[in-house]
């Protein structure tokens, strides 16, 4: 059965996450991410309230360390990955799984990535993202492209749920127009700013910098990429200005989805806190098998 691997993104973040993993013997995961973050990561995971779990700083390395960790357990219980795909930041966590960049260079990463990100958002001139649920994409991308101001669709998370994203009155506007249109809901997102778009660009121009640092090899298995929807190409490219790239460009999961499931993936295993992504293939694929990190690893487990 081919197996792919989901990475989880930010807004999976959840009290307690990871420690489970951590007190079953992948503590040293959070154990070198704490060494590159210079802050016990364990301990915010196991003691950190919500809102503190939510800080982009926080939240981007915690769910990488839990995504990895559930990779490792999945994997000594016999079950590896012929294809990972991660959303927005999980795609750093299929990075480190391919073997495209080392561990320590994936959190040294991600931690770039994050204060990047963090002071863009402080930084930046205000922006807003609303997941959009019953409307189909290419009406919600003409939709953004009628609205006054800057708004476009950043995550095609299933067929059925499109996040949009842009300068506060031009995506609370489009929003509105989304709901008059037929979208059965749409939800305005507690994050600080508007991820995946050229709002984003000083952090994309500050992270390239500290990229160009990170050595990168060829994947040992399929890459999906969140820019094209396609299997990732690696033929030494200039990797720190494609991850640059990533922080502004649209994540295009759906596409992703449907191009694993051609090439004949028929498992997918959510490995990060929660079930975002296992939830988001069930609404995408007919007939696969799915599962999170918490139903593979009781299953696996009642097996042995």
């Amino acid at each position: 059965m081919k197996t792919a691997f989901l990475f989880s993104g930010q807004g999976s973040q959840e009290e307690g996450m990871g420690t489970a993993l951590a007190d079953a013997g992948y503590r040293d995961i959070f154990d070198e991410a704490s060494e590159v973050l210079g802050f016990d990561l364990l301990g915010i995971c196991r003691t950190g309230t919500a809102e503190e779990l939510a800080v982009t700083t926080v939240s981007q390395p915690a769910i990488m360390a839990v995504s990895l960790a559930a990779a490792e357990a999945a994997r000594d219980r016999g079950v590896a990955a012929e294809a990972a795909v991660g959303h927005s930041l999980g795609e750093y966590a299929a990075l480190v799984y391919s073997g495209m960049v080392s561990r320590y260079d994936g959190f040294r990463l991600i931690k770039a990535r994050s204060e990047a990100m963090q002071r863009a958002a402080e930084n930046s001139r205000g922006g807003a993202m609303y997941a959009v649920i019953g409307l189909g994409a290419e009406q919600i991308e003409q939709i953004c492209e009628e609205t006054e101001g800057y708004v476009l669709p950043v995550n095609y998370n299933s067929p059925i749920q499109t996040v949009i994203a842009g300068e506060e009155a031009a995506a609370a506007a489009a929003s509105e127009k989304c709901l008059a249109a037929g979208a059965r809901k749409s939800v305005k997102l507690s994050v600080a700013s508007a991820f995946h778009s050229a709002l984003m660009q000083s952090a994309a121009d500050e992270f390239i910098e500290f990229a160009r640092t990170v050595k990168f090899a060829a994947p040992k298995i399929t890459v999906m990429s969140n820019i094209s929807g396609e299997p990732l190409v690696y033929e030494g490219e200039d990797m720190a200005a494609r991850l640059a790239r990533h922080i502004v460009s649209p994540v295009r999961f759906v596409s992703e989805i449907n191009r694993l499931n051609a090439q004949g993936y028929e498992r997918y295993i959510e490995c990060g806190p929660g079930k975002v992504l296992a939830g988001l293939v069930r609404k995408t694929l007919k007939g696969v098998t799915i599962m999170n990190t918490e139903e593979f690893l009781s299953q696996t487990e009642s097996q042995q």
